[in-house]
């Protein structure tokens, strides 16, 4: 069962987006408290400040506060005059943890869809029950980690292709071109080809957004002109009480009657 964290690093790899280490040296002025580091999407980050001969090791939140999507350091007070402040950790060129775990977050409720797990217990009286658990990252089936994989790079991609949408071409006097639109283009084959490998696995596997899914159709009384009540299936032991279930009757509502004007009826019957 992979974590989160499991298969955020996996998205990473999708992406190309990797660790990367990165060491800054900072001479204090006395009079400046924020720093721009040399790096965005910070993690990891140690900072060491050394007054002449004695470092001290300085802690976030209460020496200083940290901007990891744009790599800005700011201290609680300023650093001293020629006083060093010695920043290390590591960064990602694309994307930041939290913005990496909003699209997991996205592609795990796509993927899922309200999809629960069934359970058979037996109750404190010796009858049989089952119990509905919605599927988590902790009870996802292995196969399909990397389909949400998936559907997490497609997320992170159409965030890159906006950003790439606002490119223009180039075009210079001494008859230079630069055609920047290709990367916006790149963009959108990547995520067609990601979408067709999706598309393959949920049908392989049967489950996601593109897996064959069985509907009951409405039936509607000829007596009273409404829907029969349907319930959910169960197992033959399972002593619970029938669970409605209510499938969507169909695409609005165009040959309501807007007139306003009331329909005699008799209890539940209408004349």
């Amino acid at each position: 069962m992979a974590t989160l964290e499991e298969l955020r690093t996996r998205v990473r790899s999708e992406l190309g987006d990797r660790l990367i280490p990165f060491r800054d040296t900072i001479r204090g002025t006395g009079d400046v408290a924020e720093y721009e580091l040399s790096a965005n999407n910070v993690t990891g980050l140690e900072v060491v400040q050394v007054a002449g001969a004695t470092q001290t090791v300085l802690n976030t939140g209460q020496d200083y506060v940290l901007d990891s999507l744009n790599g800005i350091l700011t201290l609680t007070a300023p650093l001293g005059l020629d006083a060093l402040l010695l920043v290390a950790g590591h960064s990602f060129s694309l994307f930041a943890d939290d913005e990496l775990d909003m699209y997991l977050g996205d592609a795990f409720a796509q993927h899922n869809r309200g999809r629960t797990i069934s359970a058979r217990y037996k109750d404190d009286d010796g009858f049989i029950r089952y119990t509905e658990e919605p599927v988590d990252f902790a009870t996802l089936p292995p196969e399909e980690d990397i389909m949400v994989v998936i559907l997490a790079v497609v997320e992170a991609m159409w965030a890159l292709s906006t950003d790439a949408a606002t490119d223009i071409n180039v075009q210079t006097a001494d008859g230079t071109s630069i055609d920047r639109g290709q990367r916006f283009a790149q963009i959108q084959t990547q995520i067609n080809m990601l979408n067709d490998r999706y598309k393959m696995l949920c049908e392989k596997l049967g489950v996601g957004l593109y897996s064959i899914e069985v509907t009951n159709l409405r039936r509607v009384s000829r007596t009273t002109g409404r829907l029969v009540p349907l319930f959910r299936e169960r197992e033959y032991d399972d002593h619970a009480l029938p669970q409605r279930i209510l499938p969507p009757i169909g695409p609005g509502h165009q040959n309501d009657d807007e007139s306003g004007v009331p329909s005699s009826s008799f209890g539940s019957w209408g004349y």
